[in-house]
């Protein structure tokens, strides 16, 4: 039980920084209907930046509480950076295909992911890069079987208040329900007074903020980058948005949870090699019983 409860508790912070990513994905989907292929790598341009940063500022060896500081201004220098690309990339790619048949935008999006990808090869290079260790791998619950490290703490501290406060604010807040209203019908709500556009540059905005604050927090977590990381980590959040509903941020959440879950299980009982297959296998039994994922409703469409 107590190995099982550590790879459980290993699951849940993994799935929490997926489920974070995930959120960009679900976010851009539930308002414009756009698969942004390029979020993950945005992720990964993040990391590259906090990596130049920290290697500017110098933070290794620091002081505990100036560290902490570091880290707190990191995620929100990465986390104004990415929002910024994002938008500008809204702006200059995807507005102008707005209207075009859908396969367009799409096109558009997995080459948006190779310019970033080439630029992230161009930043950090062809080889993996050693992120500094500045959450060190104390464990915090003493004697206990059950490892919980402060790295693990760190990755909860930063995506549960993220992800209960956007839930937050697009619930009650005036721009959130602006979101909803485009989400639901955007002529509409453009008759209704709304500035479409500008609900979709901050859709776009926030998205790509969730993602470098999770930049920072994975490169963190894992101390290692690399300028392909953002295809495997953009392809498991995507999952998890689809595997919870994609559109719903409930549901990309709960998608985010269980695939780190089936992850970290999987590769425990089943070995490393075949935990992709897992995944992929249970998403795909999902779909075929739930195709609207596990908190998404089936969209009724006239012919």
């Amino acid at each position: 039980m107590d190995t099982f409860a550590q790879h459980c508790l290993i699951g849940l912070t993994t799935g929490s920084l997926i489920a974070l990513i995930a959120l960009g994905y679900t976010m851009v989907y539930g308002i414009i209907e756009l698969v942004n292929f390029a979020h993950g790598d945005l992720v990964m341009l993040g990391s590259f930046l906090a990596l130049t940063l920290l290697g500017a500022l110098g933070f290794a060896g620091a002081d505990p509480s100036l560290v902490a500081v570091g880290i707190l201004g990191l995620i929100v220098a990465v986390a104004v950076f990415c929002a910024s690309l994002n938008v500008a990339v809204e702006k200059v790619v995807y507005r102008s295909l707005r209207g075009a048949p859908k396969l367009a935008p799409l096109v558009s999006a997995i080459g948006v992911s190779f310019i970033f990808m080439n630029i992230g090869l161009f930043w950090g290079g062809a080889v993996d890069r050693n992120f500094p260790v500045l959450v060190s791998g104390q464990y915090l619950l003493g004697d206990s079987s059950v490892q919980f490290t402060l790295k693990d703490a760190l990755v909860l501290a930063v995506t549960l208040p993220l992800m209960v406060g956007l839930t937050l604010f697009v619930k009650y807040t005036r721009l959130g329900k602006a979101m909803r209203a485009t989400a639901q019908d955007p002529v509409a709500a453009q008759l209704m007074g709304i500035a479409v556009d500008r609900v979709i540059s901050a859709t776009f905005a926030i998205g790509g903020a969730l993602g470098g604050a999770a930049s920072v927090v994975y490169a963190l977590y894992i101390n290692t980058i690399s300028f392909q990381m953002g295809f495997q980590t953009g392809l498991y959040a995507f999952t998890a948005a689809v595997l919870g509903g994609i559109g719903k941020l409930p549901g990309a959440v709960l998608g985010g949870l269980v695939l780190g879950l089936v992850r970290a299980l999987g590769s425990a009982y089943l070995g490393e090699k075949w935990t992709s297959a897992l995944v992929f296998a249970i998403l795909i039994v999902l779909l075929v019983f739930r195709p609207a994922g596990l908190l998404g409703s089936p969209r009724k469409e006239k012919v």
